[in-house]
């Protein structure tokens, strides 16, 4: 054999198969073994039958191999089967074999031909064979039969792709004498995953049904079309011996009698044949179980020393011990509290690099979100000043006014800062889901015992819950208490006669956009903010609509090819910008604004305006957020001021009160910005990070069930298990090699041929 002394390799790789199987999928272990790939009825199944001597596979027409067969022969005084499913159970009898491989077929993929992916298993001892591992899989097929799905031919391919894709891997590519080797899809797949050819070996069936005259004797010789490990011919059974139950003994001595009778094969005979291919291919896996021996260990090692620490924490915790509960229930709260703070501070353990949360996403809601809320009041100038003259002429009554009423400037103001109520509430509606979700965020660490996390989270939200009612009732006061007292005596208020005196700047600027309360600009180096955004404005001519990267900074907007930001497209400068909201298209499933400019320029090329869509409403909202900050404000619809009254006098009052409002709600508006962000710290944020801190461990004693709330959930019992025979698998696995001598020689791979054949004739 060319090895000698190292003939056990392969069956210590068999009883390290049997070590991973144990544990499923969930072992990326990748053993050595043989894969045998070919079309259909190309002789696959002959072959391995052969190896054997028995019959003792499914047969029939079309996709007869539907779940990959893992066939490990053993040298063994004695000849019977085991299945791995069917442990314990000896199988003596072929016929059995065949039955038990065909039913637990079905059992998986029915009757339909459909095809799994999951391995049968099944161990052959006998005297008549060599120790080999072969894994026989689907025969490559094109056309869909009978129920078979229509992308048959993709699904048989992946799953010979899965196995033939491991390095440790041997290919043995069968492909029929009778047929064009140059179109071979068994090599064209092997040469696909190995093109170095380091581990395919070629198989030529059916010699004995070439035509007349013809003869592989060319290919055999590795001199048409060759290989780096050669090619070996076989004649199997035709069906008609099949059929007529020919003896495998019979079967061996025809194909000797064929090799050695045959001209073109006699002289080679030496190198053909079922029992040649069978030492070749107990030769080179032993070979190759040696090689791969050492990164083979290496990957063991890492996925063991990467299961101790779990593994020793689940054999020195017991989950029935209620002492282990009580203090894992302790440790998990006060986890709990630690990392809610820290995520709400800004310095946890993982940060996210995503998108923003916890306290980065409410500092966003106080100085972007809140800011644009602001904004968003809207008010009609024409009513408005309807208001105000009506207000003037009730408060003179029946006598002509010579003064402007200061009642009126009052009765205006109340009614706007009642209207700053909806925004401040809706400030502390944002600020507690985005505490909620903070929270759920924080439980995922509680996922192993769904009782305790479901609790934890009931309980704080409840605690959430109340504190939202103390803010919201804050906020509410704080507005009742700017109702209370108009301060006309403040140091920013334009007081009556700078009013008066603005009444005539103002007729020739531009109309006042009321509402566009001002935010103090950040740096112009800062970037405010960065996404993905679709430019939905684009003709079709000209590329049509695309989606750029863009990054708002406070003094420009750019966009670039991709978020590498190594392309840039275009950078727009932000001055005399505003932006102004696009109703949603019929078919449209995106949420679209666009940009402006206030001097009717160009913003981008010949565009007048730049439509922006996002996929979601929150995502624009936010996009507008940022836009205010920066500057850019929604756009108000200007109006021209109707007379409503022919008494000059009379519009001279209503512009000074509104000249007055504008100068007043200013003020409101910076004291409100400042001190809402201040009240949602102290009533919500700050005292539900002290109850998380101090009172919730006793909430959750108080609820008297701590057996109840450890209890593990069905998803970490299985994770248990799983790591403990895994960790378990993974060092008998390590003990099998230790036994493993690797201090022979092996025999040296052939060295590489011309094998730019199988790409030319793709």
């Amino acid at each position: 054999m060319g090895n000698r002394g190292m003939e056990e390799l392969i069956p210590l790789v068999n009883r390290l198969q049997d070590a991973v199987s144990t544990i499923g999928q969930s072992c990326s272990l990748h053993l050595p073994h043989i894969a045998v790939v070919g079309g259909q009825s190309a002789g696959k199944s002959s072959v391995m039958e052969n190896f054997v001597g028995r019959d003792f596979l499914p047969r029939g027409s079309g996709l007869v191999t539907r779940r990959p067969l893992i066939l490990q022969l053993m040298s063994a005084s004695t000849e019977y089967c085991e299945f791995l499913h069917r442990k314990g159970k000896k199988f003596t009898d072929f016929n059995e074999v065949r039955q038990e491989i065909e039913a637990e077929t079905q059992r998986l993929t029915g009757s339909n031909k459909g095809i799994s992916p999951v391995p049968i298993s099944l161990r052959v001892y006998s005297p008549h064979v060599l120790n080999l591992t072969l894994v026989d899989l689907p025969g490559i097929t094109k056309v869909p039969v009978g129920d078979q799905p229509a992308d048959i031919e993709y699904q048989v391919r992946d799953m010979i792709m899965q196995f033939i894709c491991n390095d440790n891997c041997l290919i043995l590519a069968v492909t029929p004498a009778n047929t064009d080797l140059a179109n071979s899809d068994a090599l064209k797949l092997a040469k696909d995953v190995d093109p170095q050819g380091q581990r395919t070996i070629g198989v030529i069936t059916k010699l004995d049904l070439m035509d007349e005259g013809t003869d592989a004797r060319n290919i055999l010789e590795n001199r048409l079309l060759p290989l780096r490990r050669g090619y070996i011919g076989v004649v199997n059974r035709s069906q008609k011996d099949i059929d007529g139950k020919k003896d495998m003994k019979a079967a061996r001595l025809a194909e000797k009698t064929f090799i050695l009778s045959h001209p073109a094969y006699r002289h080679m005979a030496e190198s053909m044949g079922t029992l040649h291919l069978q030492r070749v291919l107990n030769q080179q896996l032993t070979n190759h179980i040696r090689d791969t021996l050492p990164a083979f260990r290496s990957q063991l090692q890492g996925q063991l020393l990467a299961l101790d620490k779990e593994a020793r924490v689940y054999r020195e915790q017991s989950p029935d011990d209620p002492t282990h509960k009580t203090k894992a229930l302790l440790q998990l709260i006060q986890r709990f509290a630690v990392d809610f703070e820290k995520v709400i501070e800004g310095s946890g353990d993982k940060v996210d690099t995503m998108e923003l949360s916890g306290g980065a996403k409410i500092n966003r809601i106080f100085h972007e979100r809140f800011p644009y809320e602001l904004v968003k009041i809207e008010f009609d100038e024409r009513e408005l000043r309807r208001e105000i003259t009506y207000a003037i002429k009730n408060i003179h009554g029946i006598r002509t006014g010579l003064f402007t009423p200061d009642l009126a400037f009052e009765a205006i103001v109340k009614r706007h800062i009642v209207m700053l109520k909806e925004p401040c509430i809706n400030c502390v509606d944002m600020v507690v889901q985005e505490l909620i979700t903070t929270v759920c965020q924080c439980t995922n660490k509680l996922s192993s015992f769904p009782k305790l996390r479901e609790e934890t989270e009931r309980i704080v939200t409840t605690a959430i819950q109340e504190q939202e009612s103390k803010c919201k009732d804050q906020v509410l006061l704080l507005i009742d208490i700017q109702l209370s007292y108009i301060n006309t005596n403040h140091e920013d208020f334009i007081g009556f006669t700078n009013a008066q005196q603005n009444n005539h700047s103002n007729k020739k600027t531009a109309p006042r956009m009321t509402g566009n309360q001002g935010v103090p600009p950040p740096s112009s180096r800062i970037v405010i903010r960065k996404g993905w955004l679709t430019i939905s404005n684009i003709s079709i001519i000209k590329g049509g609509a695309k989606e750029y990267w863009f990054i708002l900074t406070a003094e420009s907007l750019s966009w670039y090819r991709d978020d590498e930001e190594k392309e840039k497209k275009y950078m727009l400068p932000l001055d005399n910008l505003k932006l102004r909201d696009v109703e949603k298209g019929f078919m449209s499933s995106k949420y679209s604004f666009a940009i402006f400019n206030t001097e009717l320029r160009n913003v981008y090329k010949d565009y007048r305006f730049l439509e922006l869509a996002s996929d979601s409403q929150e995502e624009l909202d936010n996009w507008k957020a940022s836009l205010l900050r920066a500057g850019v404000y929604p756009e108000k619809v200007p109006v021209t001021p109707e007379s409503f009254s022919s008494d000059p006098q009379l519009e001279r009052q209503v512009e000074t009160i509104r000249n007055l409002v504008d100068s007043y709600m200013n003020i409101i508006y910076q004291s409100v910005r400042d001190l809402m962000p201040k009240t949602i710290m102290h009533f919500m944020i700050s005292n539900v990070k002290e109850f998380i801190g101090s009172e919730l461990l006793a909430h959750i004693y108080a609820l008297g069930e701590r057996s109840v709330l450890m209890d593990e959930s069905p998803e970490q019992e299985k994770r248990r298990e799983e790591v403990l025979s895994k960790h378990t698998a993974l060092k008998e696995a390590l003990a099998i090699i230790g036994d493993i001598s690797t201090s022979t020689c092996s025999t040296p791979l052939p060295p590489p041929v011309d094998s730019s054949w199988i790409q030319s004739c793709r």
